[in-house]
This record gives C-alpha cells, sequence and structure tokens, in this order.
C-alpha cells in the first residue's frame, strides 16, 4: 500500500468511527468526498474497524512515510484499534486502555505531594479557618458576573490575540465566535470549522472565575486549541501531511493538544500573567488580585493529577461514585456540585479516559518546555507544537536524549 492510499484508508477509518460515536471525529477539514461517502455506507461494525487498523498498521512500514508520520500514524492506529475493541465490548483494563488511547502510562499519584499543595495554599490564603472554606471564600469574589462574562471573554480573546499574532503568525482571515451553551460535561470546547474559523462554547453551568478565565480563552483559542487548527491547516496538511486534516478524540492528538493549550498562558504571558490579567479586569470595572491568583496556581500545581486518580477510583479500582466525589471534594477543595460535574465527565462514555489528557499532557509538555537549551526562547520551544506531528513518545525520546 503506497503512502496516499494508507492515509486515505486512515481518514475513512477515523470517519467511521464518527458513525458508531457522533463527536468521535473532533474535527475534520479535508476532502469532503470522504466524509459524505462513509456518510452513505452502512453503519460499520467496531470489530470490522479494530481490525482495520490492525492491518493498516502492518502496512505502515512499506508505505514510503517518512519517520514522524509514520510514527504519528502508527500510534494513532493503535488507539482507533483499541476504540474499537472497546466499543466491540472486548475487554481491556482502563490503565491499558489509557495507554493505547494517549501514548503515556498512568499511575495513582502521591496523597503526601497533595497535602503539601494544601499547605502552600493555606500559606496564600487569608484567614485560619477549613482551608476549603477560605479558599471557597476567595473564589467567590473572582467569579466574574454572568452579565459581564461575554465582555471579559472578547477582552481577553483580542489582547491573546494580539500577542499570538505578534509572536507567531496567523492566517489573516482567521477568527474565533464565542457563544454560552449548558448542560455539557466541560468547562469549555473549541469546534474547529475549517478556513481558519473556530466557535467557542463556553459552560453556563460553571462559574466562571477571573483567576480561570484567562486560562480559558487561551486553551481554547490563543494561543491554543483555534491557534494549532490553524497553523497545521495552513502548515503541514497544506504541504501534504493529510492525516493532520482529521483530528480525532481518544488519540494521542489530544493529549498533545490539551498539554499545549494548557500551557498556552505561559507562553505568550509568562510570569505576571496574574498582574496582566488584573489590568484588562481593571479595565472593564471587576477587581481581581491578580498576584495572590498566580501565587495560589503555583501553590495548587501539585493537584493536577487528583482527576486522574479519580478516574483510576472509578475505572479501575471499581470504586462507588460517591466515594469519588469526596475524594475530588477533599483533595480540590470543591463542594459538591462542582465535584459531581467532574464525575459526570469521568463517567461519560466518551469522555471517561479524557482527563489523562489534561493531567499527562501538561506534565510531558511542561517538562519538555523546560528543558529546553539555555537559548532557545519558551515561544520558539512552543511553536514546534503548533507546528509539528509531535506525539507523547517522541517527546519522551527528545527528553531521554
Amino acid at each position: 500500500m503506497d503512502e496516499t492510499t494508507l492515509v486515505r484508508e486512515y481518514l475513512l477509518l477515523g470517519l467511521r468511527f464518527d458513525r458508531l460515536e457522533p463527536g468521535f471525529v473532533d474535527a475534520y477539514t479535508g476532502d469532503p468526498a470522504l466524509r459524505r461517502q462513509t456518510e452513505n455506507e452502512p453503519v460499520p461494525e467496531p470489530a470490522a474497524l479494530a481490525a482495520r487498523a490492525a492491518t493498516l498498521r502492518t502496512e505502515l512500514p512499506g508505505a514510503g512515510l517518512a519517520a514522524e508520520r509514520e510514527r504519528f500514524l502508527g500510534v494513532h492506529l493503535r488507539a482507533l484499534e483499541c476504540s474499537g475493541q472497546k466499543m466491540a465490548g472486548q475487554g481491556i483494563s482502563f490503565v491499558d486502555e489509557v495507554d493505547a488511547y494517549f501514548d503515556v502510562r498512568i499511575s495513582t499519584g502521591d496523597e503526601d505531594s497533595y497535602r503539601a499543595a494544601h499547605r502552600a495554599m493555606g500559606d496564600e490564603l487569608p484567614g485560619d479557618g477549613p482551608l476549603a472554606a477560605r479558599l471557597n471564600a476567595v473564589r467567590a469574589l473572582e467569579e466574574v458576573p454572568p452579565e459581564r462574562l461575554e465582555v471579559a471573554v472578547h477582552a481577553f480573546s483580542s489582547a491573546l490575540r494580539d500577542r499570538v499574532r505578534t509572536q507567531f503568525a496567523l492566517p489573516e482571515d482567521e477568527t474565533v465566535t464565542y457563544e454560552v451553551v449548558g448542560d455539557k460535561p466541560w468547562s469549555g470546547f473549541n469546534y474547529y470549522l475549517g478556513g481558519n474559523h473556530s466557535k467557542v462554547a463556553i459552560n453556563s453551568d460553571l462559574t466562571q472565575r477571573m483567576s480561570s478565565l484567562p486560562h480559558l480563552v487561551a486553551h481554547e483559542s490563543y494561543p491554543g486549541h483555534h491557534t494549532e487548527h490553524c497553523r497545521k491547516e495552513a502548515g503541514i496538511v497544506a504541504a501534504g501531511q493529510l492525516e493532520q486534516s482529521l483530528f480525532l478524540v481518544n488519540t494521542p492528538q489530544c493529549l498533545m493538544a490539551e498539554g499545549l493549550a494548557d500551557l498556552g498562558l505561559a507562553a505568550v504571558v509568562g510570569p505576571g500573567w496574574g498582574v496582566w490579567a488584573e489590568e484588562i479586569f481593571a479595565d472593564l470595572g471587576l477587581r481581581f488580585d491578580g498576584a495572590r491568583a498566580e501565587r495560589l496556581e503555583v501553590a495548587s500545581a501539585a493537584l493536577v493529577g487528583v482527576r486522574q486518580d479519580a478516574a483510576l477510583m472509578l475505572h479501575d479500582q471499581g470504586a462507588d461514585p460517591d466515594a469519588v466525589v469526596a475524594f475530588l471534594q477533599r483533595w480540590l477543595l470543591v463542594p459538591a456540585p462542582r465535584a459531581r460535574q467532574m464525575l459526570r465527565f469521568l463517567s461519560d462514555p466518551l469522555w471517561r479516559a479524557y482527563t489523562t489528557t489534561y493531567v499527562e499532557g501538561y506534565r510531558l509538555l511542561h517538562a519538555w518546555l523546560e528543558a529546553r537549551p539555555a537559548d532557545e526562547p519558551m515561544g520558539e520551544r512552543y511553536r514546534r507544537l503548533l507546528d509539528e506531528p509531535l506525539v507523547p513518545s517522541s517527546i519522551r525520546a527528545e527528553l531521554t536524549a
């Protein structure tokens, strides 16, 4: 099988999964005829899709692809094989499932590090009562008034867009539109529509806080998902790497994308983002202690693994959902409704393993960015995430080297 045929078969395979699980294809900007072909076919059998993924993996070495493209397709076909097996009812352990999906091996975190994070957070919070009460009092002061949410989102989008355009360049016609939605298992979602345009949905069921809103906009738009899609579409897709025109849920693409998006604010604003955000909120008539928010973020960094531990409790250890909610409340210091919203995400059939993309994506790419040569600016290192077909195993190889 030659390169062109193999890539075409990969695209068809991914599009067929969307027939079984709508939403499995997160974005597709390739030949619309392939989409029409899969839509007009009978609904496929999951086991047949798994077998097809396995066959295409065996064909990879002889297809004549460059090494980075062969590596990319190899780990993604492995992920699709696992998805087909799961959909067909085959028993696979949760840890093995995550490994196949995201090219990473996970394990339970260290509760001692969570305790240390709580102590560090306590040093930054006023008062001397229970830590959760003190934290929630600060969070209450940071709530974005619902009637000001839209204008605040646009203010941060504009400010971040200016920085990204200066640092990385974007197509002249790129745009992002925002909408507020409800009844979703996530806080925000980027729908990349192709042609350098995204629609970003923000969940109104969750109270948006001033300390998290800049991260949310950076994550979904500039320099996160929207920026990555635009640059890859104008770059490696236009250059012939058509496999990059398809973005699939539960694949290594997701771990890379969520990791780079979570690090977006650090890449384009960096230390001092709290004071930078404070000034933008002040222009909107909103008071925000940005310096304290930034210190709290540093203090709580070790808690990033708590949600993954909760997923392991639920899907690997068979814990009762109420015990998972209590675990999330204890370590993340969130009220019960917020913990149950997290449980909803962890329980969703499509998204149940997805928390790993945020946890391990952040850890891996943060380590890789920090390991850059002393003379390499953060922005230049980050640019590679936006432009190259990197996967977790290739990042680990660079770290090892």
